[in-house]
């Protein structure tokens, strides 16, 4: 198989081109996700005010956590970076918990019982994204 800059591959017996670009976003998308879970389910063993109702609810939030991320969460950035600036980037914290509020908010089966809650959990599943991430790396920034 022959790997092309742009994601096409290309097999020199069929001469088929199939794209591998949608299947890495989704792999990638997925290891996130699992990262998330880890994160979350470990904001809820270790931060009081945080608490899931059973694990249907965890993988759901680690979800939806990342649709938030990927959707509101530029926007807020955006909004708040006079703020930030003047906080050098601790303003931050208070974005990923509203982030994580937000989430629990669409969530039943998810709580975050107050701001310092929501800062906690935002503090452990960014350590645990963090770890994960030195561990999977990525490949771009390998190779």
């Amino acid at each position: 198989f022959f790997q092309a800059e742009d994601g096409i591959r290309d097999t020199s017996v069929t001469g088929v081109q199939t794209c591998a670009l949608p299947i890495y976003i989704m792999i990638r998308f997925i290891i996130q996700a699992v990262v998330t879970m880890i994160g979350l389910w470990l904001s809820a063993q270790v931060v009081p005010g945080v608490a899931f109702t059973n694990n249907g609810s965890l993988i759901a939030a680690a979800l939806i956590l990342g649709l938030v991320n990927a959707v509101v969460r530029p926007f807020m950035v955006i909004i708040t970076f006079p703020i930030t600036v003047v906080t050098l980037g601790l303003f931050l914290l208070v974005v990923n918990a509203a982030m994580i509020g937000l989430t629990a908010m669409f969530l039943g089966g998810f709580a975050v019982n107050g701001l310092w809650a929501g800062i906690g959990a935002a503090i452990v599943t960014g350590v645990v994204s963090w770890i994960a991430g030195a561990f999977i790396g990525d490949e771009e920034k390998r190779g």
